[in-house]
Parts: C-alpha cells; sequence; structure tokens
C-alpha cells in the first residue's frame, strides 16, 4: 500500500516525510525545485508486537509498514501543467497537509487553510476533468459504430465532466457498479480517499482546538466525510532523530502519550482499510497485512503462496485473550485457542499458525 503526502509548496510535505519514514529528504522554501517525488517506508506502531517479543524472545520483530510518498508541491494554478500530478494516480490514497502555522520568511500571505486545500483540491478536479474529456471523446468516437457499452461510457462520462465543472470532486459522485467497471483504469486524483493534516507550530500543538485554520480545516474534511488530524511536523522530526529513551522523556515533560504521527499511521492504515494478524515464534514475531474481510487461506498465501495452496487450517488466538491468559498453554486450557478452516475471515489481532499441505 502506497500513500502520497500531497499540498501546496512549502507546506511541510518534506518534514512529514522525513519524520514518518526517518528519510532526510531536502526541505525548506527552494527544496520543490527537484522534479522527483521522495519514496520511503513506515513501520505501523503496534504494542502487540512488544508483548509478543516479550513472550518469544524471538531473533528479530517485524512490524507492518506503510510506503509514503512525498510528491512534489503542487501550485497554484497549474492546472494541467502540473505534470508530476501523474504520482498521484500511481498511489492508493492521500496524506493532504496544510499550513496552519505562520512564517513571514517563506510566506508573503497569512495561513488560511481552507482556501489552500480548496485550491489544491481545484488541481486535482482539473486533472480529473483532462482524464474524463479524453475518456468521453474516444468513447464518443467509439459509439457511432453501435458499441452500447461506448454509448453507456459517454452518457456517465459526461454526467462525471458535468460533475467536476461544478467544481465537485470525484469522490462525491455516485458510481453505479458499471460505472466503477467502466472506470476501473480511469486513473481519477479527486476519487482517492483522504486524511487532512492540519500542520501546526508547536505552540499551538497545545491547544489546537482553538486554531481559527484548524477549525476551518475540520470544518471543510466534516463536509466530504473526511479524517483531520493535528500534526506540529517540525516537532515529530525532532523526535524522530532522537533514540526511543530521549523521545520517551521529552514526551513524558511535554504531556504527550502519543506522537502526531502514530495517530497518522493508523489513520492511513484504517483509511485503506487494512488490519493485521500475528504470527510468533523464536525465529521472528511478524505482523502481516490484510484487508478487511480477508478469509484464512488468502491471509496464508501472505506469507507463502504454499500455503495458501495447501491450507489445511488455522490455528489461532485473539491477541487480546492470549495476553490475558499469559500463555499460550492457559489460553488452550480455556477454550479459547482455536481451530478454523476455509471459510474464516481473519480479525485484527489474530495471532496464527497455519497448517498445509503440498
Amino acid at each position: 500500500m502506497k500513500l502520497g503526502i500531497v499540498g501546496l509548496p512549502n507546506v511541510g510535505k518534506s518534514t512529514l516525510f522525513n519524520a514518518l519514514t526517518g528519510s532526510h529528504a531536502e526541505t525548506g522554501a527552494y527544496s520543490n525545485a527537484a522534479a522527483k517525488p521522495n519514496i520511503g517506508q513506515a513501520k505501523v506502531p503496534d504494542s502487540r508486537l512488544d508483548w509478543l517479543t516479550e513472550y518469544y524472545h524471538p531473533k528479530k520483530t517485524t512490524p507492518a509498514t506503510i510506503d509514503f510518498v512525498d510528491v512534489v508541491g503542487i501550485k497554484k494554478g497549474g492546472g494541467r501543467g502540473n505534470a508530476y500530478l501523474q504520482t498521484i494516480r500511481l498511489v492508493d490514497a492521500l496524506i493532504h497537509i496544510v499550513r496552519c502555522f505562520e512564517n513571514d520568511d517563506i510566506f508573503t500571505e497569512d495561513a488560511n487553510a481552507a482556501r489552500d486545500a480548496d485550491n489544491l483540491n481545484t488541481e486535482l478536479i482539473l486533472a480529473d476533468m483532462e482524464v474524463v474529456e479524453r475518456r468521453l471523446d474516444k468513447a464518443t468516437k467509439a459509439a457511432k459504430s453501435g458499441d452500447k457499452k461506448a454509448k453507456r461510457e459517454c452518457e456517465m462520462c459526461q454526467a462525471l465532466l458535468d460533475h467536476l465543472m461544478e467544481g465537485k470532486p470525484a469522490s462525491s459522485y455516485e458510481f453505479t457498479e458499471e460505472d466503477k467497471d467502466i472506470l476501473q483504469d480511469g486513473g481519477l486524483l479527486s476519487v482517492k480517499p483522504v486524511i487532512y493534516v492540519a500542520n501546526l507550530s508547536e505552540d499551538d500543538m497545545a491547544d489546537y482546538e482553538s486554531n481559527e485554520n484548524y477549525k476551518a480545516l475540520a470544518a471543510m474534511a466534516a463536509e466530504q466525510g473526511a479524517a483531520v488530524l493535528p500534526v506540529a511536523a517540525k516537532f515529530e522530526e525532532e523526535i524522530a532523530e532522537m533514540d526511543d529513551e530521549d523521545a520517551a522523556m521529552f514526551m513524558e515533560e511535554l504531556g504527550l502519550t502519543q506522537r502526531g504521527l502514530d495517530r497518522l499511521i493508523h489513520a492511513s492504515y484504517d483509511l485503506l482499510g487494512y488490519i493485521s494478524f500475528l504470527t510468533g515464534g523464536e525465529d521472528e514475531v511478524r505482523a502481516w497485512t490484510i484487508t478487511k474481510g480477508t478469509k484464512a487461506p488468502r491471509a496464508a498465501g501472505k506469507i507463502h503462496s504454499d500455503i495458501e495452496r495447501g491450507f489445511i487450517r488455522a490455528e489461532t488466538v485473539a491477541f487480546e485473550d492470549l495476553k490475558a491468559c499469559g500463555t499460550i498453554a492457559n489460553a488452550k486450557a480455556k477454550g479459547l485457542f482455536r481451530s478454523e478452516g476455509k471459510e474464516y475471515v481473519m480479525k485484527d489481532g489474530d495471532i496464527v499458525n497455519f497448517l498445509f499441505n503440498v
């Protein structure tokens, strides 16, 4: 899974990217000159892995991960000239970072979160209009030969184009199942799920709900049914550069129990409909990423295709049950260690041992 960090120039995209991935991408007023996006990986925080590591004392512990792409700042008014919008087409969802801080050294205008968020959304809609117009032109030519599917595509594309021309994103268009089939490879940008990140100063984080820009962005997000998270990207980057002990002490001094980035990573995971199942033993404790609704054999295939092909059953216990019991033996004695078949739908936090034969 891959999420794109988008926003206008100099709003803190690369700073957030560095904090998330531990990278050292260039930041600052002129860092947008480079055309290539930065790509990095973030570990999904999971306290269950910590507990299992203490239980098994494995040779290694492997968390789930998410790929993040730091997209070059999208220029206001760039519209169809924003060639790097193509990068956004390759990601599964968007982290839209919006400036809610002041910096007279870089910006000539005061922060206006609602305006800036709307400007970037407009660029995505303009790019989608270009895509739909091309599809409509192609379908119109095909429909002249009597192609019924092409005729249906013409109708759908025209309706979607009218929707976009009203300044509405594709995500608010009511697609039928047939529409979705037609647009499966459409490359639309404004249809992608989004999380808004309000990038605040460290001082404003203490009382972010009173920040006028945060409130305006939250109101916009609520209208779209999107989440909004307050984050001080520069502060998070500084914490990310500390070792774990110093970072914990620093956060304790500030009265923080959880990093803003941890909330963002979990929200990203949820946005894409992902959960984790866990495996453990002396060699490795590991979290495996699957989509909600995945059945046991398909989940087994995440480990190895042979396990899916020769799936017999899944021996599983819920993490919370194991933690409460203290040991596998106690969980078995209480009947909490289950044997599940091919139709079992995996649950978040399942600890699993797959039995198979090939």
